[in-house]
């Protein structure tokens, strides 16, 4: 059989129509993403989430820029300390515009984002009786999903922190994106940022008890340490079963509730030699471990929520103000003598503010959804959370009333055997 050898002239001229087709083509479009947002001042929510997707951050030893454009942005709360308005001159690919809709039609009407970021933290709001800072998330939701239902899709969006301040409203918003079918990411920076040591969770294991103590915050902080609690406890066994009820015990009854055991001492200890900003008890030491009487002395308001899941599990959130100021976990889980614990890492203070380095995995964790249209965690876990943190700040508010919890016996689901925490 004769073979058919080409010139490199014969070889040129064949490839030049493929050539000539591909240069033709349009070029892929990046994603394009909105942002709306409750207020955007210096060390904001929206400040530190939307600067890494304007400027990049530092991720894995490299200044890393996501594949995505920010291009929309929509403010709620405009004061003189603004940088909305210098950022989109900064970069023009970002519009401010006057509504909700428009920001995510980029006014033309039609829903024309491929993503989207509800940052609805920090800004002028009232707080309720409870102590609930009333933040609008669900009102800004439902302004988003008129334009979902108009459209006939949703796209993914990426709820920063707490669902809503109000149970019943938190999953309205779960069920609508169900209904809708867009994926939804929600929740804290904790779940995702470096640990010390970086372990986890041994997937499938037989957790018996757990908390995390933390400095307090009633709401704003409560989440903080839930999310904790709950992306570690969520990887147990039989995964996320439910809740049955919380209960709330608070300053004199605090103490009285931690010696009938209504948490464990041990693992309370445990979390908190895990802590970088322990306080010293006594004066000319920096190191030493407070006694019982002088914990009593050292945290003026102390509080604790004590969680009954359905499958048995007891958890607790523990908040020291005046002793602690991370987050730090402890559990307690069978076959193993010690336990487990960690230290979700914030910086100390000021890179805690300044840097909020702990935006960046979360933002990683956001694009990564962008990009593929699967949530890097489950929404649940912060639909579950929220719950939480309503039902703690209801059994406060009723003078420490336990709080049944039906509502939250249906909240169940498996969490991913990857982990999702930052090591680098």
């Amino acid at each position: 059989m004769s073979q058919r050898i080409l010139t490199r002239r014969q070889m040129i001229g064949a490839a030049a129509p493929a050539v000539l087709a591909a240069s033709q083509r349009p070029p892929e479009r990046r994603p394009r993403i909105a942002a709306i947002a409750s207020i955007y001042h210096k060390f904001a929510h929206a400040q530190h989430i939307c600067d890494r997707f304007l400027i990049g951050y530092g991720w894995n030893g490299t200044h890393h820029k996501p594949a995505i454009d920010l291009v929309s942005l929509w403010v709620d709360q405009v004061k003189p300390n603004d940088l909305s308005r210098a950022r989109a001159k900064e970069f023009p690919v970002m519009k401010i515009y006057p509504t909700i809709a428009e920001a995510l039609t980029l006014g033309t009407g039609k829903l024309a984002v491929d993503g989207l970021l509800l940052i609805g933290e920090h800004g002028d709001y009232p707080d309720n009786e409870k102590g609930q800072k009333l933040y609008p998330r669900y009102e800004f939701f439902r302004e988003i999903v008129k334009v979902f239902e108009s459209a006939g899709r949703g796209v993914p969006l990426f709820n920063d922190k707490h669902l809503s301040w109000k149970w019943e409203w938190a999953r309205e918003m779960y069920d609508t994106s169900r209904r809708i079918g867009f994926p939804f990411m929600a929740g804290s920076s904790l779940p995702v940022t470096w640990r010390t040591p970086a372990i986890d969770m041994p997937h499938g294991a037989r957790v018996e008890d757990a908390l995390c103590v933390f400095g307090g915050w009633i709401d704003g902080g409560d989440i903080h340490a839930f999310e904790t609690l709950q992306c570690m406890t969520e990887r147990r066994k039989g995964g996320e079963s439910g809740v049955r009820s919380v209960r709330a015990y608070r300053g004199e009854n605090f103490w009285k509730a931690l010696a009938e055991g209504a948490w464990s001492r041990e693992l309370m200890e445990a979390a908190m030699c895990r802590s970088h900003q322990l306080k010293p008890s006594r004066e000319g030491f920096n190191n030493d471990f407070p006694s019982l009487d002088a914990m009593k002395r050292m945290s003026k308001d102390p509080y604790a929520y004590v969680v009954e899941h359905t499958d048995g599990l007891r958890s607790a959130i523990v908040a020291l103000g005046g002793i602690v100021g991370d987050f730090c976990f402890a559990a307690r889980i069978g076959g193993r003598r010690e336990p487990l614990s960690t230290q979700m890492y914030l910086p100390m203070p000021p890179a805690q503010t300044t840097l909020a380095n702990f935006f960046s995995p979360q933002v990683n964790n956001v694009e990564r959804m962008f990009l593929t249209g699967k949530p890097s965690y489950p929404v649940e876990r912060t639909l579950l959370t929220t719950g939480l943190t309503a039902a703690g700040v209801e059994s406060l508010y009723q003078r420490e009333k336990p709080i049944l919890t039906p509502h939250l016996e249906t909240v169940n689901y498996a969490a991913p055997k990857e982990s999702t925490f930052w090591r680098t």
